[in-house]
């Protein structure tokens, strides 16, 4: 899986937000300000709105072609350094019938969100760009009170760093999802209640496996199977596959529906490592460990690695996931590293 490197992001550099699903930056827009504060303060980033970024989020749902159209937009606009989307959804697949992949191919750059997003990852990794699996605006950049310190250090280390990511160490000062109405404008200084970290959970495997990274959220994986994003089974072959759920908290058992799929697919037999998220709200955490150890099981894939209770995907704060990056499952050392730069 050859992808092309984004250039990384310096001081002073414009970064687009953009509304690819639901159209929460619209609804909510003292959220959305803080974001773009936080952004501008603690990067120094000039930050920049595509045309329907900040619409109302029935606008943005009547309006798929719009969205495609701002996508495109920022991407063939060379002054914007990297799009950033604002928050997730459910909503991203109805743009794929507007997107034109050679735009994306031939002007690439910086691509972050996570969750729904998933969908223009896959885009994106179409069209033979690496994105990054990451925060978005009014999540991990509008964090209530501020940002949290390894979500700070994540983005600086992955976007505007071109050495070699490195190993990626657990959060160790705890970790959130907090509900707080987004909604009651007086409660976004008031920091969410931080869980204590138990570490990262490796599951299974005794070896020392690496691989480019390729996932995304569970979910919206199952709505593109098919599709035209949707990647070969040589994509699959050698790489980590990184897989987290949404918020909805899904029951243990779609969980082990959508990874039969996998294996029916033959992408079990052919990945070399699997990381999982941490569950939202740490729910079912025993439980998918569980399916997940069900599923290889009845593949025979005894010894193939495993991570889960990982720090990215509905959980805050998260380290970044940078896609066709080649990364280091170490079960020995019980160490999970991403051993190439993520951008030039």
């Amino acid at each position: 899986m050859q992808l092309v490197k984004p250039k990384g992001l310096k001081q002073g550099d414009t970064v687009a937000t953009i509304s690819l699903s639901w159209g929460g930056a619209g609804d909510l827009p003292h959220r959305y300000k803080v974001g773009k504060h936080q952004i501008e303060s603690v990067f120094d980033l000039n930050v920049v709105e595509t045309t329907n970024a900040l619409r109302s989020a029935q606008w943005i749902y009547d309006n798929p072609k719009a969205r495609a159209e701002d996508l495109m937009e920022a991407f063939r606009n060379s002054d914007i350094k990297a799009i950033i989307s604002n928050i997730g959804g459910e909503d991203s697949i109805r743009l794929l019938k507007y997107i034109d992949f050679n735009v994306i191919r031939d002007n690439p750059k910086i691509f972050m969100g996570f969750s729904d997003s998933t969908v223009t990852h896959f885009m994106c990794l179409k069209a033979g760009l690496s994105s990054f699996y990451g925060t978005s605006v009014l999540v991990g950049f509008a964090e209530n009170g501020g940002m949290l310190k390894y979500q700070v250090e994540d983005i600086k280390r992955t976007l505007f760093c071109n050495e070699a990511i490195g190993e990626i160490h657990p959060n160790t000062e705890g970790w959130t999802t907090e509900y707080l109405d987004w909604f009651d404008t007086s409660l976004q200084h008031t920091k969410r209640k931080l869980t204590p970290s138990n570490g990262w959970r490796f599951l299974r495997g005794e070896s020392k496996v690496q691989g480019p990274l390729i996932g995304g959220c569970l979910e919206v994986l199952d709505m593109i199977k098919g599709t035209i994003i949707w990647p070969e089974l040589e994509v699959w072959r050698g790489a980590i596959l990184f897989l987290e759920s949404s918020e909805e908290k899904p029951d243990p058992k779609y969980v082990r529906y959508w990874l039969m799929g996998f294996a029916a697919m033959g992408i079990l037999n052919v990945i070399n490592g699997i990381i999982v998220g941490r569950p939202y709200d740490n729910e079912f955490v025993q439980e998918y460990d569980d399916v997940i150890l069900q599923v290889l099981n009845e593949e025979g894939l005894y010894s193939l690695p495993v991570i889960t209770q990982m720090d990215f995907g509905h959980t805050c704060p998260t380290f970044t996931l940078p896609y066709g990056r080649i990364a280091e499952i170490d079960c020995e050392h019980k160490s999970f590293s991403i051993l190439e730069n993520a951008v030039d």
